[in-house]
């Protein structure tokens, strides 16, 4: 079962989003945008009916509704780390992103972007 992520300090955010800005982003940077934005949706929207996987990284559960303890969620949502971070930063829309999305309240349209204007 996914567990709950802690959101990162804003002004540790702000940083990396500015390396991820200028190409200079590592790994663990990518890390850490993906798990601070999965831990936000996991506030935003609190539940276990969709599962969103960002692999290699983390994945979580969340929005209210039907909730699942094994096997594949009636829910889905995956995608890689880089569109992710573009997402919950306001700087790609769910219709153009690529993303593996399948049952129930998969569409996250209504929860993203995850950031304020100063985080984007």
């Amino acid at each position: 079962m996914a567990r709950t992520l802690t959101p990162l300090d804003p002004a540790e955010f702000t940083a990396i989003c500015a390396r991820i800005d200028s190409g200079t982003a590592d790994r663990a940077d990518m890390k850490a945008a993906t798990k601070h934005l999965l831990a936000v949706l996991q506030r935003r929207a609190p539940g276990h009916s969709v599962e969103v996987r960002i692999p290699p990284f983390a994945a979580i559960q969340c929005i209210q509704g039907a909730s699942h303890t094994r096997g594949t969620p009636p829910a889905v949502v995956e995608t890689d780390p880089e569109t992710w971070i573009a997402l919950g930063r306001g700087r790609l829309a769910w219709a153009d992103a690529r993303v593996r999305a399948s049952g129930e309240r998969s569409d996250l349209t209504p929860l993203l972007p995850l950031v304020d204007d100063d985080a984007r």
